[in-house]
């Protein structure tokens, strides 16, 4: 399954929400939804990976590209809804170290606002 990523701007959050496989078929959809969020002037970009259904060693690459973008763009990166293996996989490769894992979007929105830069 291909993956799809939209882009919902919450303010203070753009969140972009993750459907489908996260592989190097999906470079063009992440990177482009990840450089239509960057637009904006939100200070963070969230990934909502409740209905990612896969992803594999290049997916984790493109996530680390978005994580790159992110700190250049000087924007916080963070995450909701991951499923236990991909939570775990990011736990094995450090990505958790610089991308905060958040249970769900409700939360992860609400941390957002409350880390919000002046």
């Amino acid at each position: 399954m291909k993956l799809d990523a939209t882009v919902r701007d919450r303010r203070a959050v753009v969140v972009i929400d993750l459907w489908g496989d996260l592989t190097a078929s999906g470079a063009d959809a992440l990177l482009g939804a990840y450089e239509t969020a960057a637009a904006g002037p939100a200070p963070t970009i969230l990934l909502n990976c409740r209905k990612m259904r896969y992803m594999n060693s290049q997916g984790i690459a493109l996530v680390v590209e978005v994580l790159k973008r992110a700190r250049r763009d000087d924007r916080r990166l963070i995450a909701c809804g991951m499923a236990p293996h991909f939570a775990e996989i990011f736990a094995i490769t450090r990505l958790s170290d610089y991308i905060t894992l958040y249970e769900d979007e409700r939360t992860a929105l609400t941390a957002a606002k409350n880390d919000a830069r002046p």
